[in-house]
């Protein structure tokens, strides 16, 4: 059996240490990825789906798209257990001031990449925090530089062949074989996942789920 990657770590730590949490914590999305880190993280948390409307806006730059969603997100659910703390999150994927979203099929998968090779990118995550009964929200965003290595057309091809990136904004997945494209990763590498655990640790002590 592997050992946790050095970003558990802390996590991994400070869970085992914490008795139940004062009030459970709700993630509100659909993203497997985003479930994937708290579970990794040993962080404890239920799921709640969140359908908002995701079309960005005319003249809307791209982090206060993010934000928008991200509170969107986090005000959709309703009937909330009493105190909570529900956290929903949006990530995009920047290139030359453009939002690259979820390829449209495989040509569209390609073309992406081709813009993302043999340079950098920004991969910016908002994630908003609900407190239950108060009704507050805290959002703030996060922002990585991602550099790609070049790639050939055969590459890129092998690689969306895979599948991979084909439900993902930018069309890869840092933490799967997108991360062979990948060179160096500036910032929050949990970030370019989906959600910045780095900053969203100090959020999880205020409010007493993790010591």
């Amino acid at each position: 059996m592997g050992s946790a990657p050095p970003w558990l770590w802390c996590f991994s730590s400070a869970v085992s240490e914490t008795a139940a949490p004062a009030r459970p914590l709700i993630l509100a999305s659909s993203s497997p990825r985003r479930a994937d880190l708290l579970r990794q993280a040993g962080i404890p948390f239920t799921l709640r789906l969140a359908e908002v409307d995701e079309t960005p806006r005319p003249g809307e730059e791209p982090g206060a798209i993010a934000e928008r969603l991200a509170r969107a997100k986090a005000a959709a659910p309703s009937g909330l257990p009493s105190p909570a703390l529900l956290i929903a999150a949006d990530t995009l994927v920047v290139v030359d001031g453009a939002v690259l979203g979820k390829p449209r099929d495989a040509a569209d998968a390609m073309a992406m990449l081709r813009r993302l090779a043999g340079r950098a990118h920004e991969v910016i995550t908002a994630v908003a925090l609900r407190a239950v009964p108060e009704e507050s929200v805290t959002c703030e965003r996060t922002t990585s530089l991602v550099r790609f290595a070049p790639l050939s057309d055969r590459q890129i091809e092998w690689y969306v062949k895979t599948g991979e990136g084909a439900d993902k904004a930018g069309a890869y997945a840092l933490q799967g074989r997108g991360g062979l494209l990948v060179t160096a990763v500036e910032g929050s590498y949990t970030n370019v996942i989906g959600l910045p655990l780095d900053r969203l640790y100090p959020h999880l002590r205020r409010f007493g789920i993790l010591p």
